[in-house]
């Protein structure tokens, strides 16, 4: 049976090792490895930006388990962007991830849901997330939700930049 409930500071350790699991085996080859690891130790760790901001009431989580296990979460904040994209009415994505071994489970669809609801409970009328450009399984999955591409985000790893795309979904 699967769980959901809003993550608390004390299960930041286990999301950030899901999170970094999952990040890895998504992104790992996408970057040469010194810029791969640039980017885990900023992201990552009791100094990442995961754990970092799991306390900071300018974020909502929502984490997904299994017999106790970390499987998902979804990260909620206002929008990030700067000019790429307007703003206005909207609330942001900022990360939805799943254990490989609970895709098709329904996981992302209850998390995108919690988000959504989040999103309509702070007066949003737009959701805004980023999608690797190479991602494809994740951009069906927003695609197919309704979501839609309307920019372009330079998402840094390390080094380099990728290009990841802005998508709304109308709320």
């Amino acid at each position: 049976m699967i769980v959901y409930r809003d993550a608390l500071p004390d299960d930041g350790p286990a999301i950030d090792a899901m999170a970094r699991r999952v990040w890895l085996a998504t992104f790992g080859h996408s970057a040469p490895p010194d810029d791969i690891e640039r980017y885990l130790a900023e992201a990552f760790g009791e100094d990442g930006a995961l754990i970092r901001d799991l306390p900071d009431p300018a974020f909502d989580y929502r984490v997904a388990l299994s017999d106790g296990r970390v499987i998902g979460y979804a990260k909620m904040s206002a929008p990030i962007f700067a000019d790429e994209v307007d703003t206005r009415g909207a609330h942001q994505l900022r990360q939805l991830y799943v254990d490989a071994d609970f895709h098709g489970h329904g996981v992302a669809q209850a998390l995108l849901d919690w988000s959504r609801r989040i999103a309509q409970s702070r007066g949003a009328s737009s959701l805004l997330l980023t999608v690797w450009e190479e991602n494809a399984r994740a951009r069906r999955f927003y695609e197919k939700h309704g979501f839609v591409h309307v920019g372009d985000y330079a998402f840094q790893t390390g080094t380099q930049i990728d290009r990841d795309l802005i998508m709304r979904l109308a709320l």
